[in-house]
């Protein structure tokens, strides 16, 4: 209807400025960049002209409508012309609008689709020449492997006799080895008999010395025995006294003392076999003169970080990471001699000890480490 009405319009209306844009001709003869700027000149004028004929058309319309003069001046303003066509225009284009981000969007999806693919295909192409190349890799190994393996089972071949040959020539170096073995059993059975006579003339000497003594049996073996001793009168306040007696083939001993926790000098005694209970009952009675002592010592060891030195007569008490002490222990401690702090020293100084003293008179060590642990001044 309103085509119909446009073309009416322009039949009425002056041919010089309604004349359509022909360009075909144009098309024909002009190059693009004549033909851009002319087109878009050309689609604004017809815009231009088309808001024109809708204003036209809608004054017809509307004195189409009016019976007289009173009526047009009477009635009220008409609504702007070409508000139908204009929405359903702008609709249009807001349509397009969307329907080209659309196909736009979907354009750029499939473009990214398309890289992905041609990625993948790249990828495939890669890995399938690796695989081939793989393959003639395997192909070749097989071929070494298969090579290798027969020079293996000939090599192996050839090593088997010679171990068989191995084999038999050892077989009878071990039955000479065997013979002459069987002899130096023999030998050696004789010198056992003569080690059992002297071991148990050993335990003869340990049964007499047992009466002054408590002992336990650590080990026995062919030519060693190694023994815990404790004095019967000290049996709950001293730590047993480990010594070992080793028996040699001329009738000698060596007697060994191992200071553990016992707190005595490390030491060995040499003699004839028949002179074995006398140095057990010295080791034993040196052990006892030091009996308080040690017992002593024995038990600091559980309540203190302590090390005890018995040939320097010196302990030594850790009382952090970082504080050493030393106290000299005098001969004849307790009852004849003293015990004396010899040095302190923090984080390797030496600090002054004058006015470190237990509150007694003459402290012993389990006083002096007491007082030490406690003290704020170290």
């Amino acid at each position: 209807m309103a085509t119909e009405r446009a073309e009416a319009l322009l039949e009425r209306s002056d041919p010089s400025f309604v004349k359509s844009c022909n360009t075909t001709e144009l098309q024909e003869t002009g190059e693009g960049e004549i033909m851009a700027p002319y087109l878009m000149d050309c689609r604004r004028k017809q815009k231009h002209i088309f808001r024109q004929l809708c204003v036209v058309d809608d004054m017809i319309q509307l004195l189409a409508g009016l019976e007289s003069v009173d009526q047009l001046l009477n009635e009220p303003r008409p609504q702007n012309p070409g508000n139908e066509a204009r929405s359903a225009w702008k609709a249009l284009k807001a349509e397009y609008q969307e329907r080209v981000q659309e196909v736009e969007g979907l354009i750029s999806t499939l473009w990214v689709r398309m890289e992905e693919v041609q990625a993948k295909r790249k990828t495939l192409d890669t890995l399938l020449s690796a695989l081939q190349i793989k393959k003639e890799e395997c192909k070749e190994k097989e071929r070494i492997a298969a090579k290798q393996n027969q020079r293996a089972e000939k090599q192996i071949s050839f090593q088997l006799e010679d171990s068989i040959q191995a084999a038999q020539n050892a077989m009878n170096a071990c039955d000479l080895r065997f013979s002459k073995l069987k002899d130096e059993v023999e030998k050696q059975q004789a010198r056992i008999s003569d080690w059992t006579i002297l071991r148990d003339g050993l335990q003869t000497l340990v049964t007499v010395t047992h009466r002054n003594m408590q002992y336990r049996l650590l080990s026995v073996s062919s030519s060693e025995l190694c023994l815990e001793l404790l004095p019967r009168a000290a049996e709950k306040s001293l730590e047993p006294l480990r010594v070992s007696i080793t028996m040699t083939t001329s009738d000698e001993f060596h007697l060994q003392v191992f200071q553990g926790i016992a707190g005595l000098v490390e030491e060995g005694v040499n003699g004839h076999l028949r002179q074995v209970s006398a140095a057990l009952v010295e080791v034993m009675e040196r052990y006892i003169s030091q009996g308080e002592m040690l017992s002593e010592i024995q038990a600091l060891h559980s309540r203190f970080a302590i090390d005890w030195c018995p040939a320097e007569k010196l302990l030594i008490f850790l009382k952090t990471a970082t504080t050493v002490c030393h106290l000299m222990v005098e001969e004849g401690y307790p009852s004849h001699g003293r015990a004396t702090l010899l040095s302190v020293r923090k984080d390797g100084i030496l600090l002054d000890i004058t006015d470190l003293q237990p509150s007694v008179q003459h402290p012993v060590l389990t006083e002096w480490l007491e007082y030490l642990s406690s003290s704020p001044n170290i």
